[in-house]
């Protein structure tokens, strides 16, 4: 059986739809004039090359210590300093990216279309090694500073040699027929591996050789067609102490005991990102551009802001005392954590926002669609 992956065009509707709907889709919705109670204001900002490019990439900036990295669709990787913005080295590879960036151990690293994983030197953007996995790779590998982990887009997990690059094991799963296009970013710790597969399921695999620990469905298949069939795991999971996240396409968000693959709570869902952690809550985009916010222990819903309807939100970070989010015009959203109201707002890239921001010690940095990388603050 040959499995199917989105087209560029398919994916893009999937974000705005609701579940394969064959009904006609509503416009995304028009902002409403608020009141804002917080300014944001432009600390910096710096052009990292084409950007997210033509394809529907989804190229992510890292922060490690005081360097943030940032790569575009064409092959640049740029090393900045995080409070000023100031390039330390930029680099120009050969191969189109579409995983990126991961950083850690001292080396940064992408991924391309044609299924390479390519790692840098961080003090100059020097290779140091690159390796081929099974297909593309189209979300940022993540090291524990031994291995690095690639999941690739047949939903294969490889752990290589931080220092050369040699296969230490590899996961292997089964494809469902039909899946979006894109993939969950593994979290890598010192002694586990944890990663939301197209199948609805979250595996827990041991660092050190690969091997299954726990296997949790969180979402089932419901429908017919393979569309409505689709539970996959496409944002990034969130280890918080002792609790996994993760929330499904058309299926769940749920919190699972991280050393025994428990289900903690689960609520009913449909998101493209995952999930954030903050103030005792955990916050989420949903698939059709509502967010919502959870109790974190008891997971009673708190609040629903659907002002922002069909707007392809990124997924929500808590940045100060407030949830951001970003969407497909370029404006990023502040929503008061309290409550949801929007308290803040300004437009960052016209071509629109994918990357999920990066919120860091009072800034958060916003990586636009044309190529703009921007740092605000709140004045």
């Amino acid at each position: 059986m040959i499995t199917q992956t989105f087209a560029v065009g398919l994916a893009a509707l999937l974000l705005v739809g609701c579940g394969g709907s064959s009904k006609k889709e509503l416009p995304p919705a028009e902002l409403e004039k608020i009141t804002a109670e917080v300014e944001l204001e432009r600390v910096w900002k710096r052009n990292i090359g084409v950007g997210q490019g033509e394809l529907y990439t989804n190229l992510q900036p890292a922060l490690d210590g005081l360097t943030l990295y940032a790569a575009d669709a064409n092959g640049r990787v740029v090393s900045m300093d995080r409070d000023t913005g100031k390039v330390n080295w930029q680099v120009k590879l050969k191969e189109p990216l579409s995983g990126a960036v991961g950083a850690g151990g001292g080396r940064v690293m992408v991924g391309t279309l044609n299924g390479a994983m390519i790692t840098l030197d961080e003090n100059d953007g020097s290779e140091l090694w690159r390796t081929q996995v099974s297909s593309e790779v189209l979300a940022p590998p993540q090291t524990n500073g031994d291995i690095v982990v690639v999941q690739s887009q047949d939903d294969k997990l490889v752990a290589l040699d931080i220092s050369t690059g040699e296969q230490r094991w590899i996961y292997e799963s089964s494809l469902p027929v039909l899946t979006v296009r894109g993939h969950s970013t593994p979290v890598v710790t010192l002694h586990r591996v944890y990663a939301g597969l197209a199948s609805g399921r979250v595996v827990a695999l041991d660092a050190r050789n690969g091997l299954p620990v726990w296997e949790q469905r969180i979402a089932q298949p419901q429908g017919r067609s393979e569309l409505e069939r689709m539970v996959d795991i496409d944002g990034q999971l969130l280890l918080d102490d002792d609790t996994l996240y993760a929330a499904t396409y058309q299926g769940s968000l749920v919190a699972i005991d991280a050393e025994s693959g428990g289900i903690r709570w689960q609520r009913p869902a449909s998101s493209h990102g995952g999930p954030a952690v903050g103030f005792g809550s955990v916050y989420l985009s949903r698939a059709d551009g509502g967010v919502q916010a959870y109790d974190q222990n008891r997971a009673t819903p708190l609040w629903t802001n659907e002002q922002l309807l069909r707007r392809q939100l990124t997924a929500p970070v808590v940045f100060s005392s407030y949830v951001a989010v970003a969407d497909f015009e370029g404006y990023l959203h502040l929503l008061a954590q309290t409550d949801g109201r929007l308290v803040g707002r300004v437009r960052v890239d016209s071509k629109g926002v994918r990357a999920t921001p990066i919120s860091r010690s009072g800034t958060l940095y916003v990586y636009g669609n044309s190529g703009d990388l921007a740092a605000y603050q709140l004045r």
